[in-house]
């Protein structure tokens, strides 16, 4: 009788261990931005009033803002009639790696098999489960670690491409100013 309760013991302990490995590898990585929805920012106007101040026509003024216009654009690199499609494109995100619920699945299962191990043999599926929850928090902590140091990364970034973006566009409204300015307006 004896022999027949250590084999029904192993085999409830390897159905234990199965279930938590099947129930862990439900875990999944997140799949949305790290942090939440990224939210769209258009950046402020910048329209610019220009002003004959020597009696220019119409139809003169139109052709100088437009010359001035793709001049300010060689000169800056900026082009503001292209601004919105760029500001509309993905950015890249910095992701962790390994991704998100990897950590959290690996420590649900090794915590799983270590505590079925260590357990006493009459409670192999109280200790193979209180390793699952033991291991998966923790996996969880270093998930959660990775993600915060992906975001921060991200952050710096998109700081970094805004401040290059912002300041592409004054050298632009300078140069569209100085052009129009020695043709004769008054810009503002």
């Amino acid at each position: 009788m004896c022999g027949c309760f250590a084999v029904f013991q192993t085999r409830r302990a390897g159905i234990a261990l199965l279930a938590v490995s099947a129930l862990a590898g439900c875990a999944a990585p997140r799949t949305g931005p790290v942090g939440g929805t990224p939210l769209a920012v258009d950046p402020p106007s910048r329209a610019v009033s220009v002003y004959p101040s020597q009696g220019q026509s119409a139809r003169r003024a139109d052709r100088d803002r437009y010359e001035c216009h793709l001049w300010a654009v060689r000169q800056s690199g900026f082009d503001p009639s292209r601004q919105p499609a760029e500001a509309r494109a993905p950015l890249r995100r910095v992701e962790p790696d390994p991704p998100s619920g990897t950590s959290t699945t690996m420590g649900a299962v090794a915590g799983a098999v270590v505590g079925a191990a260590v357990a006493n043999p009459r409670r192999t599926l109280e200790g193979a489960a209180i390793g699952a929850v033991v291991g998966g928090v923790a996996g969880h902590a270093a998930d959660a670690a990775r993600e915060a140091r992906a975001q921060a990364i991200d952050d710096r970034l998109s700081d970094h491409r805004g401040m290059h973006t912002d300041a592409r566009a004054d050298n632009y409204h300078r140069a569209l100013s100085a052009c129009l300015e020695g043709r004769g307006y008054t810009v503002r």
